[in-house]
């Protein structure tokens, strides 16, 4: 049985091994053998006695987690099998955070990081509160755009008479008095400013996918990207069908623009 997201395998035991098991209770949990090779063969153990007793302090006392150890033998030969839960919340090491993808183990810094501490909180990315964010940096006309390309539809709260904040809060798009990450990539006057990779981008292709002939990059908040890409493919980049009526010449949209509400 080879290594895999779920298995792995130790000829003897080492406290670096501690990471492996850090990840493990980070991502969907897992086995540890101890006392077998890279290819599932039990090479046995001379301190499996030593290690069953020392185990479960030295992870419980590194990460405060509790995993079941067992001792298994077979012919003269023992090995031990830890078993690791998955975690409903982050467990560090030393203050470091790993986590198991595939059959290696990896530590999280960065992005990485912050995404994996946001969503064991139970948080997705745009649910949390962008701090350096105010009711300025939102765009009245967005919200104007918005509330008329839903209103027919009937699914919109009432909307007469409330303040622009009061309104973010309607859509729950606030966070107390501040607002959300959500807010700003809805209704920002410069999302940009916030979040480099706020966009879309189009391209018309010749012959291949290197055959690049011309592109357009659009960028704002989703209000506006939603009715300028649409502009943008139906004017330049695609092949507009087009009937007559009498004398009169009409042009089709290909892409025809549907109820706001059915996108957000």
């Amino acid at each position: 049985m080879p290594e895999s997201q779920n298995t792995e395998f130790k000829s003897s035991w080492h406290d670096d091994y501690l990471k492996w098991i850090c990840g493990f209770a980070n991502a969907i949990g897992g086995m540890i053998y101890i006392g077998k090779d890279d290819n599932g063969k039990i090479v046995g153990l001379s301190d499996s006695a030593k290690l069953m007793e020392d185990l479960p302090n030295k992870i419980r006392n590194a990460m405060g987690i509790v995993c079941d150890i067992q001792l298994h033998e077979e012919g003269e030969k023992k090995y031990i099998a830890i078993k690791l839960n998955p975690y409903s919340v982050p467990v560090s090491l030393r203050g470091r955070f790993y986590y198991r993808s595939g059959s290696t183990k990896m530590e999280l810094t960065g992005v990485e990081l912050n995404e994996f501490l946001i969503k064991k909180a139970g948080k997705t990315w745009d649910d949390m509160i962008e701090e350096d964010a105010t009711i300025k940096d939102i765009d009245e006309k967005s919200i104007a755009t918005f509330i008329e390309d839903s209103s027919d539809k009937g699914r919109l709260p009432e909307t007469k008479g409330l303040s622009t904040f009061q309104f973010l809060e309607k859509l729950k798009l606030t966070d107390g008095k501040k607002l959300k990450r959500a807010a700003i990539i809805m209704f920002g006057k410069d999302p940009m400013r916030f979040y480099p990779n706020i966009q879309v981008k189009i391209g018309r292709f010749g012959v291949d996918a290197a055959d690049l002939r011309f592109h357009e990059i659009i960028e704002g908040n989703l209000v506006h990207m939603y009715h300028e890409v649409q502009s943008q493919l139906n004017h330049k980049f695609l092949i507009r069908p087009i009937t007559f009526e009498g004398f009169q010449r009409l042009e089709h949209d290909l892409i025809p623009l549907p109820p706001f509400e059915r996108c957000f």
